[in-house]
């Protein structure tokens, strides 16, 4: 079973000859060793120093990889497969180690569902040294062995005689300390969804199959019998509502929830209604978009779910209402299908667009410009790019750099704590100008229209607390920094007038959550529908004279 090793030389140029098995057991242990920060980390963490069990699995960890990549040394197969776990595994190390996230099924379709900027800011100096270093150098450097396989028969005898023995010693090292491993893993369910690169490369392949098992779904309507209840506009003011989903702004920096710093000055001079417990649906666009415009609740929710029915959107339209969607971002996720849609960033107005992105303040141009022509019943989606990471510098102008030093850099490695969190103060500072913004216009057409704003965010987002940053953890495990999110109100004269402000006081006291915008925009616009849930309606039920 001896493998043959050594050297050779072809034309002058000298390469490495080792053994497939040999090649095998060194991929496997760089893997193991040198892209798994976050697994051993968490482990180390998880098992509470106890280094027997901790070597233990260790141990049994490294005969299964040994054990994979030797039943995959097959000539012409091992290389490609080993190059793609190299720079599979470099890539997954780079996010889990510099941001502690879980590569997990929705974090990848929030990958594949991003845009070529917002992926750009990811690719920052740091990961691609990063990547020259751990990824592509030891790719180059297997491309480099010239690997000696066997013939068939004793290549199966010499691949078994490893893939054997080391399947028995992970068995062992596994039930040797089952029970501590099996608390460890039923406490901590984000530890071995670190494992790198196999665990994100079942993920993704898991990802992938579900996909195209929803290519073909076709959105069932729901709320067909919508109908506006109080009559046609002829007979009354035209309502328009501006629904402003905001993007990755979380609770616990606004300042009109407590937060020390003073983050919104411009919206704590305004007649608003502040909602400081609000939960998100998910902890990622992909999720909490379309899951906090859905007729579900979150607990109800799925993706394939969301796709197969109607939005409440498509419920207002049925309504005879006018609908249209406003993207600053990635686009509506699906929410606005078969409505009025217009990306922002496609307007390429100087004054803020740069790189394929703008910031908010193009949406309020755009509201200038329209505002004017609205003469019937209509809702307005604002889809923010808000403070989206890692790259918050960009999200405000000059003018909003309020809180000094900030991070200019997509590289948290290159910024404090202290200057990351500057960063996002300032882009929430900004957002609040955008919404101070959003009031002001609608407030002066109150003479002919009956107004009001809604603004939510999608999810929160991490900046160093439990050593995470960014945003999409799983939902089980996310520190509540992620989900939990701001939610304002603003109503106009005329809709002020028609509500108990105590009974709205009294309504910002109580926990919210995404699930109660579906059912709270149409009662507010006045929207009668069988699949309208007046228990999650939280506004009608302080409509003067309400009774439900």
């Amino acid at each position: 079973m001896r493998e043959d090793t050594g050297a050779t030389s072809r034309k002058g140029l000298w390469r490495p000859e080792l053994g497939s098995i040999t090649v095998s057991i060194v991929t496997a242990l760089y893997l193991l060793a040198i892209t798994n920060q976050s697994f051993w980390s968490k482990g180390w963490l998880y098992l509470e120093g106890r280094p027997t069990t901790f070597a233990s699995i260790a141990i049994g960890i490294a005969c299964l990889y040994i054990a994979l990549c030797v039943a995959v040394s097959v000539k012409y197969v091992m290389k490609p497969v080993f190059i793609l776990l190299i720079l599979a595994a470099a890539a997954g190390a780079w996010f889990m180690d510099q941001f502690g996230v879980v590569i997990d099924i929705e974090m990848i379709r929030n990958a594949a569902e991003t845009n070529s900027a917002e992926a750009g800011n990811l690719i920052t100096p740091g990961f691609v040294l990063h990547m020259l270093v751990f990824g592509i150098l030891p790719a180059v450097l297997l491309i480099w062995v010239k690997v000696r396989h066997r013939s068939f028969f004793r290549k199966v005898r010499g691949d078994l005689a490893v893939i054997v023995p080391a399947l028995v010693i992970a068995l062992v090292a596994g039930l040797s300390h089952a029970r501590v491993y099996a608390a460890a893993v039923r406490s901590h369910h984000d530890w071995f969804e670190t494992l790198n690169p196999f665990v994100p490369l079942v993920t993704a392949v898991q990802f992938a199959v579900g996909e195209s098992g929803n290519i073909n779904i076709v959105a069932a309507p729901i709320g067909e019998d919508a109908r506006v209840i109080d009559g046609p506009v002829a007979a009354r003011k035209p309502r328009l509502m501006i629904i402003v989903a905001g993007e990755t702004a979380r609770a616990d920096n606004f300042s009109l929830g407590g937060y020390e710093r003073d983050t919104n000055p411009e919206l704590a001079k305004k007649d608003i209604f502040y909602f400081p417990q609000t939960t998100s649906c998910g902890t990622a666009t992909a999720v909490s978009l379309p899951c906090m415009f859905s007729v579900y609740t979150r607990a109800e929710y799925s993706h394939r779910k969301g796709l197969a029915t109607q939005s409440l959107l498509g419920v207002l339209s049925h309504a005879g209402i006018d609908v249209e969607w406003w993207d600053n971002n990635t686009g509506d996720k699906g929410i606005a299908r078969l409505l009025k849609v217009h990306s922002l960033i496609n307007s390429g107005n100087p004054a803020y667009c740069s790189g394929g992105e703008c910031q908010d303040q193009v949406l309020i141009d755009a509201l200038d410009s329209w505002i004017g022509s609205v003469n019937r019943d209509t809702v307005l989606v604002l889809h923010q790019i808000g403070s989206h990471g890692p790259a918050y510098y960009k999200r405000y102008p000059e003018a909003f750099r309020r809180f000094a030093p900030d991070c200019r850099s997509a590289d948290f490695s290159d910024c404090s704590r202290e200057e990351i969190v500057n960063a996002y103060d300032n882009t929430i500072a900004y957002t609040d100008h955008i919404l101070a913004s959003v009031i002001d216009r609608l407030a002066s057409q109150q003479d002919r229209l009956d107004v009001s704003m809604l603004y939510m965010s999608d999810h929160g987002e991490s900046l160093g607390e439990f050593g995470l940053y960014l945003h999409g953890a799983p939902y089980v495990i996310a520190p509540p920094q992620q989900t939990h999110v701001p939610f304002v109100l603003w109503l106009g004269k005329d809709a002020k007038a028609a509500y108990s402000a105590d009974c709205l006081k009294e309504e910002t006291t109580k926990p919210q959550s995404h699930d109660n915008l579906f059912h709270s925009v149409l009662g507010m616009m006045r929207v009668e529908t069988k699949v309208r849930d007046p228990a999650l309606d939280l506004i009608s039920a302080c409509r003067l004279g309400a009774t439900s």
